[in-house]
């Protein structure tokens, strides 16, 4: 008898999401408003790297959703905006507060859900952004 090998073919999969990129008409200015009014510290060229283990512990597992919506949702804002960047904030309220006060468009509407808290401003090219603060234990 002949023992044949069995091999486990294991399929070429998606492990994580490896960026967010947006197109832009003046790229150095659009990274210094990110810097300057998020707080996202990208380079002068555009570009940031998070590195999650450096975040998270058991509590706070530092994850990152891709979600599929309708052509049609009115949920990005504007009908020609393809993307919009979701960013996870420590307190929705007090950065909601400083990009007012910094001039930041500001949409008043917040949503409370089982996921947490969030709230909406749009860039200066006009990309509507989503700042989450995660419900405790997310």
């Amino acid at each position: 008898m002949v023992a044949r090998a069995t091999m486990v073919c294991r399929m070429a999969q998606v492990t994580g999401i490896g960026g967010i990129f947006l197109r832009s008409r003046d790229p150095a200015r659009l990274a210094a408003w990110y810097r300057e009014n998020l707080g996202v510290p990208m380079s002068d060229k555009g570009t940031v790297t998070f590195h999650w283990v450096d975040h998270m512990s058991e509590d706070n597992p530092g994850t990152t959703t891709m979600a599929l919506f309708a052509n049609d949702t009115e949920y990005f804002g504007e009908p020609g905006q393809r993307a919009m960047l979701n960013f996870r904030v420590d307190d929705l309220r007090a950065l909601l507060t400083k990009l007012k006060a910094r001039g930041v468009e500001v949409l008043p509407e917040l949503e409370d859900s089982e996921f947490g808290r969030f709230g909406w401003c749009v860039d200066p090219e006009g990309n509507r952004i989503e700042l989450w603060e995660p419900a405790d234990g997310m």
